[in-house]
């Protein structure tokens, strides 16, 4: 799908594999046990490209947990999520994959991502995953 040649785009669309979850770095919860909190983390500069046409997609990520032991370190959430910039990848797909990552990495009680994205011919999408998967 993001075959460079197909689209006649005249730059490097990279693949989701190419997004390095490593870098997400947790660090302990201090106050584990003691009491819930919800952590709401926003990225009004997001960006990614289309899949299908190479063009700059630009977004709000919104990202709320409830940590368990653990929580996000912010200037390694920061440089995980810049490296989408050059990533052709759905908005639905987005979305989810930074959710698997950071649920892998954070194990919360519970995790919503929630993206945002501008209008692109005339049309604005919102998708919202959830984890565990009950959740809204």
């Amino acid at each position: 799908m993001t075959d460079k040649a197909r689209h006649n785009v005249p730059y490097a669309i990279e693949p989701i594999a190419s997004v390095r979850s490593d870098l997400l770095e947790p660090i302990d919860y201090a106050y584990k046990g003691r009491r819930d909190i919800t952590v709401t983390i926003h990225q009004p500069e997001f960006t990614s490209v289309c899949p299908m046409t190479g063009l700059p997609d630009f977004g709000t990520i919104t990202i709320k947990y409830c940590p368990s032991e653990k929580i996000i370190e912010l200037k390694s959430l920061k440089f995980y999520l810049l490296q989408y910039r050059n990533v052709g990848i759905f908005y639905e797909h987005v979305v989810n994959h930074i959710l698997d990552d950071l649920a892998a990495a954070l194990k919360p009680r519970w995790m919503e991502v929630h993206g945002v994205f501008s209008a692109r011919g005339g049309i604005t999408t919102e998708v919202v995953a959830a984890y565990p998967t009950n959740q809204k």
